[in-house]
C-alpha cells in the first residue's frame, strides 16, 4: 500500500512527504494570424484546430525537491490549406517534493504537475484566440494521467512499426 500525499498546509517536518506549488509563471507566449485581416468576417469559417501538448521537467540546480514542470500547448487553426492562426503558450511552475524517491515523483512532475497547469493555460490561449478576432477556443479537460501511462509505455526511442 502507498503512502498518502500529504498537502500541506504549513512547513512540512524533514520525515513527512509532501508535494507543494513554489511558483506558477507563464515562461512563453506567441500568437499569428498570418491570414489576417483577410480572413476575419469570413462567412462560414470552421477552421480545423490541431493541438498539441508536450511537458518537459527541469531540475533545479542546487535543490534536488524542486522542479520545473513547463507545460507547452500548441493550437494550430487551418482552413482550406491556409493557416487560420497559430498559438502557443508555456506555463510552467515550480514544484516542491519532499520525501519522495525518484520513481514516485515521476507521476507528481508527469501528470500531476501538469493537470494543475492545465486551467491556466486553456484560459489563456481562449483569451488569445479571441483578442485575435476569432471565436473563443474551449478547450476540454484532459487526463494527464492517461496521457503519462501512455507515454510511458512508449519506448525511449519511439514506436515501433
Amino acid at each position: 500500500m502507498t503512502e498518502p500525499i500529504i498537502f500541506p498546509t504549513s512547513s512540512p517536518s524533514p520525515t513527512e512527504r509532501s508535494f507543494s506549488i513554489e511558483a506558477l509563471y507563464l515562461k512563453d507566449c506567441s500568437f499569428e494570424s498570418p491570414a489576417s485581416p483577410a480572413i476575419l468576417g469570413t462567412p462560414n469559417l470552421a477552421p480545423e484546430i490541431k493541438i498539441t501538448l508536450q511537458t518537459l521537467v527541469n531540475g533545479i540546480r542546487d535543490n534536488p525537491d524542486l522542479n520545473e514542470v513547463v507545460l507547452s500547448v500548441t493550437l494550430e487553426a487551418r482552413w482550406q490549406e491556409r493557416v487560420v492562426f497559430l498559438a502557443e503558450i508555456h506555463q510552467a511552475g515550480v514544484f516542491r517534493t519532499l520525501g519522495f524517491s525518484d520513481p514516485e515523483k515521476g507521476p507528481l512532475l508527469g501528470a500531476h504537475a501538469p493537470s494543475l497547469l492545465y486551467p491556466y493555460a486553456r484560459e489563456l490561449l481562449g483569451s488569445l484566440v479571441s483578442r485575435g478576432g476569432f471565436p473563443p477556443v474551449i478547450l476540454q479537460p484532459m487526463d494527464f494521467d492517461a496521457l503519462y501511462r501512455q507515454h510511458q509505455t512508449v519506448p525511449a526511442n519511439g514506436p515501433t512499426a
